[in-house]
């Protein structure tokens, strides 16, 4: 296998099937996307709608200005302390209370508290979830699994969406509620659904649940002989365990490739602007000319788009790989931002104002937009959260994955908030800016991102020893303590 063009041999193939169990568990676990996704489809959606802002932000009604929820990184000692499972628990149920909070939010503090709720809801479930699938799916199938995540995300958006679309008509300007209180459900989906779970065996190490986590590997790779892989884990665990403090161990140099990742990574996933077109999507098409409805349903169409493009990914990201994925996308994004910079450029000029908008101007505009999701929901979307969560070693493994969900959460409120001001003042100079870093992370990809496809999650320290560019930050580690451990447990 190559890494980045450099050989890499992960001398692992380990024993297993792909069983039932283990789809089970990752659509279940990956369920926790929904509540992300939803979050995403209709707070856009509900920032359109002229009762919600009467109510709760009449100063701003007429210049139609939206927020975006808080979100925390605390996760990281609860899931390392506790376990995938519980974190992820936590999330669904925060994200189910700030739902019902906000469905009967009478005032706007109401309103705060509630986002907040949601917030911590979607930071527990987007810290824990990628782990977890990255941990418990078999290391051939790991990309396709993980990318589950991302095809909740998705539906999520697609299904708010398709709910605001209809709530928007209901008379009496209370269909907001409908939409934020909706969030209940796949909170809720999620919350329920964990209870069917078991934690990984990697979580069940960091605890000292030997034997559960040797079981638990028998049961997802339905075998009984997993010694190979089993000692691998708990091998890593151990190294784990010497580690007093992630927080501070990630900074040292040994960890340097992957802090970078975990920073950068999600850092360029939102620079790729897709999060803006998500969010604003319907405010979008409204300031074209397309009038209320008529912008939720352009927001539906393209949400339909992004479900659809990130089976592509599923399908593709074990066989192809990763770098292949992201480099592609790239260039799909450039192409497509191009075209609409064009085309914007052409009618609203520096000043904004458009006119009367043809029918194949909005058309060009609409179809330059769901190829550019398109490509963002095979590339950069569930890659964003995929390599991340698999490049980690399991002693930083928790700490570095809060650091990925607070990068990309914090800059997607920087970004939301900057927005509005960006659009009215770049004006069509906003998509040459989304393609300037959409070019950038694609030169830092060829360059710098090392292939991961079918190298077992405990050995990826080999794809950072076999890069030109990384193995001068790799440190091996010292077994010897660790192998002594082992041959008590094993």
């Amino acid at each position: 296998m190559a890494v980045g063009g450099i050989p890499c041999d992960s001398r692992k193939n380990y024993a297993g099937k792909f069983t039932c169990k283990v789809i089970f568990a990752c659509v279940v676990a990956a369920s926790g996307g929904l509540i992300f996704g939803y979050d995403l489809g209709i707070s856009g959606g509900v920032t359109s709608m002229d009762p919600f802002l009467q109510k709760f932000f009449p100063k701003v009604y007429r210049k139609e200005i939206s927020v975006q929820p808080s979100d925390d990184q605390y996760s990281s000692r609860i899931t390392r302390g506790l376990g995938r499972k519980v974190t992820m628990m936590f999330g669904g149920l925060l994200f189910a209370f700030g739902a019902i909070i906000n469905g009967f939010a009478a005032n706007l503090l109401m309103l705060i508290f509630g986002r907040v709720l949601l917030g911590f809801g979607i930071g527990f479930a987007n810290q824990s979830v990628p782990i977890y699938l990255s941990e418990i799916a078999p290391f051939k199938y790991r990309g396709a699994l993980n990318m589950m995540f991302q095809m909740s995300i998705t539906i999520g958006i697609l299904v708010a969406n398709l709910l605001n679309y209809f709530t928007a008509k209901i008379e009496g300007g209370r269909g907001w509620r409908i939409s934020l209180g909706g969030a209940v459900v796949p909170g809720l989906i999620f919350f329920l659904g964990c209870f069917f779970l078991s934690d990984s065996p990697n979580s069940l190490l960091e605890r000292n649940k030997y034997e559960e986590a040797k079981d638990m590997l028998r049961r997802i790779r339905g075998i009984y002989n997993v010694d190979e892989e089993f000692k691998d884990l708990a091998k890593a665990s151990e190294a784990a365990k010497l580690v007093q403090s992630p927080w501070r161990d990630i900074l040292s140099r040994k960890y340097r490739p992957q802090l970078t990742f975990a920073i950068l990574i999600p850092l360029f996933q939102q620079l790729t602007g897709m999060n803006v077109f998500v969010f604003y999507a319907p405010v979008l098409f409204k300031s074209m000319g397309f009038g209320n409805n008529a912008s939720l349903m352009s927001a539906l169409i393209t949400s339909i788009v992004n479900s659809c493009a990130t089976l592509v990914s599923i399908a593709t990201v074990d066989k192809y790989g990763r770098r292949t994925l992201f480099l592609l996308g790239g260039l799909q994004m450039f192409v497509c931002q191009a075209v609409m910079t064009i085309s914007i450029a052409s009618k609203f000029g520096s000043s904004g104002s458009p006119g009367q908008l043809p029918l194949w101007f909005s058309a060009i505009v609409v179809v330059a937009m769901c190829i550019y999701i398109a490509g963002f929901a095979y590339s950069w979307g569930p890659l964003g959260w995929l390599v991340p969560s698999e490049i980690f070693p399991l002693e930083i493994r928790s700490a570095a994955q809060s650091i990925t969900v607070a990068v990309n959460m914090i800059f997607t409120f920087a970004i939301a908030q900057v927005f509005t001001a960006m659009l009215c003042n770049l004006k069509f100079g906003l998509f040459i800016f989304f393609a300037i870093c959409v070019v950038g992370m694609s030169i830092f990809i060829y360059k710098l991102l090392p292939e991961t496809k079918g190298v077992p999650i405990e050995e990826m320290a080999l794809v950072w020893k076999n890069h030109p560019y990384w193995t001068k930050f790799v440190v091996d580690k010292s077994s010897s303590l660790v192998m002594g451990k082992l041959e008590l447990i094993i």
